[in-house]
């Protein structure tokens, strides 16, 4: 494939879904992607997305989804065979969790392989809550990931109703998913 022929395909995402309720409005993220780019989309759900929600609903909007832990998934699914099919990953939500792990390294799930293996764009979009992100560790991370040219953009903050709580808490969360193409499509544009 000569490199015209590759600039004029659709880009290859691959989103990496991970554990926060804000993982529940995947599916118009995955809309607007898919209106947007018109590439093949692959979601990759850690343990914890799928308490959120299940694999099954995100086939719905999806090309490809993997999910789960089993090695006998590996020979298709394996990080370095997902690395290989695509063309950036975009990491939404990014938990707390999350940040720390691609921060330090750290390797604990299939997702986190994926990103320690790619030479491309990676973009984080963060959801947590308040305290949780002025926490001076999820702060340091923050700043691990872009000093090392992870694409991390500042979370917008609004307000929700907390069940736990009783009450409207304001939190960072990702931007509407106009927006979050608009930042894929700035990255994409900028290699």
């Amino acid at each position: 494939m000569t490199q015209d022929s590759a600039d004029a395909r659709p880009p290859r995402l691959l989103i990496g879904a991970t554990g926060s309720i804000a993982v529940t409005a995947l599916p118009a993220y995955l809309s607007e992607f898919r209106s947007h780019f018109g590439g093949p989309l692959t979601v990759l759900l850690t343990h914890t997305a799928e308490q959120f929600i299940p694999a099954a609903t995100v086939r719905l909007h999806a090309d490809r989804v993997v999910h789960g832990e089993s090695p006998a998934d590996w020979p298709a699914d394996k990080p370095s065979r997902l690395a290989a099919d695509h063309d950036a990953v975009v990491v939404l939500p990014a938990t707390a969790n999350f940040l720390a792990a691609a921060a330090t390294g750290a390797a604990p799930n299939r997702l986190a392989t994926v990103v320690l293996s790619v030479p491309y764009p990676v973009v984080y979009f963060p959801s947590m809550g308040a305290a949780m992100w002025e926490k001076p560790s999820v702060r340091r991370n923050v700043a691990t990931i872009r000093a090392d040219g992870g694409h991390l953009p500042e979370p917008v903050w609004h307000d929700t109703y907390d069940v736990g709580l009783g009450r409207i808490s304001r939190h960072p969360t990702m931007p509407p998913p106009a927006e979050a193409v608009k930042i894929v499509a700035d990255v994409l544009s900028a290699r």
